[in-house]
């Protein structure tokens, strides 16, 4: 079956749609930075942007340094050393954790703006 001109161009009209949405729900969805939450042993160790560079000595056991927007566990004296051979996170939801120290880091997002907007 042969493409007609105006399928080609139905097509095309589609497709620029779909990616003009796309920039446009990125644009109006952009989202601050998110933070890092470092627990050990259950209980609250401490918050940080992933915006700032930090190294964050974590009881003498485990090293975090955050920076370009990702957390990664530096140093652990730990023996498996799972932790450190983990890939630096940045995504909501994504963990690492340090099973022999107790310690583990989460990134959580950041609040969206509510966006107020009046259409007449």
């Amino acid at each position: 079956m042969k493409l007609k001109k105006m399928d080609l161009i139905l097509i095309l009209v589609v497709v620029a749609l779909a990616i003009g949405g796309m920039l446009i729900y990125r644009g109006f969805g952009a989202k601050e930075a998110g933070t890092v939450i470092v627990e050990v042993d259950g209980e609250a160790f401490g918050e940080y942007s992933l915006d700032e560079n930090h190294e964050i000595l974590i009881n003498d056991t485990n090293v975090l340094i955050i920076e370009n927007g990702q957390a990664n566990m530096y140093e652990a004296n730990c023996p498996d050393q799972i932790c450190v051979k983990h890939k630096p996170i940045s995504k909501n939801g994504e963990t690492i954790v340090c099973l022999p120290n107790k310690v583990v880091v989460t990134i959580t997002e950041a609040e969206k703006s509510e966006l107020d907007a009046v259409i007449d």
